[in-house]
């Protein structure tokens, strides 16, 4: 008797319907995640004043100064939601090459953002230090991990039910995020550059890209694994 109540609860445990409900959890926490992450950036506008929405990084905000923490606290928050957004999808979406990269890239892109933290930046004009350095490299291959990995991830989801109906919205996203990227690279960051706003716009998008996927999770609670 033991023993068969043992191979049941086992059994529960590895069920499908439980996968999905963690997912949709994770799916929900992610999309938390993304309006929180929204709220800090915004607020940190107002908080520290003396920076340019239109020139300045966002990193700049975590520079050192009052509420440079909250900077710091909000790149943990989008690496926690990235990896989150990647757990619900990875088990609710049907496995391949295209999509395992996809969310590989995408997991990327939110280890980086959370060692971002830890690299504080120089703002524009000022000198360039060891950890400024270090900031940029990480944000590099973070940036461009992402955006790859939102792209893949649109082709490998357009084709599945649960995605079907959000793939004109994932393309616009996904592949129109290039636009601002390439324009940051041309203008760079500096007092007069728009930069800041070109990035600003990146990240944007690809959070948007990130809060699409999760809400075809988190709505889908009665849907079985694909």
């Amino acid at each position: 008797m033991c023993g068969a109540v043992l191979c049941n609860l086992v059994a529960d445990l590895s069920s499908p319907r439980r996968d999905t409900t963690r997912a949709v959890m994770a799916a929900r926490l992610a999309l938390a995640g993304v309006v929180l992450y929204a709220i800090i950036d915004t607020a940190l506008v107002f908080l520290r004043p003396q920076l340019s929405i239109l020139h300045n990084a966002e990193s700049d905000y975590g520079s050192s100064g009052p509420w440079a923490w909250l900077m710091d606290l909000n790149f943990l928050l989008r690496c926690a939601l990235s990896l989150a957004a990647v757990g619900a999808v990875s088990v609710t979406a049907a496995k391949s090459r295209g999509l395992q990269a996809a969310l590989g890239l995408v997991a990327v892109w939110a280890l980086g953002s959370g060692l971002l933290a830890f690299f504080p930046d120089d703002p524009a004009g000022t000198p360039l230090h060891a950890s400024g350095r270090i900031h940029l490299a990480i944000a590099f291959i973070a940036f461009l991990a992402v955006l790859v990995g939102t792209i893949l991830g649109w082709m490998a989801l357009r084709i599945q039910p649960r995605w079907r109906r959000v793939a004109i919205p994932m393309a616009v996203l996904s592949s129109g995020a290039l636009v601002p990227l390439l324009l940051l690279g041309r203008a760079g960051f500096h007092p007069q550059s728009l930069g800041g706003l070109y990035e600003k716009i990146f990240l944007g998008m690809e959070l948007l890209w990130l809060a699409l996927v999760v809400v075809c999770v988190a709505q889908g609670s009665g849907e079985a694994l694909e």
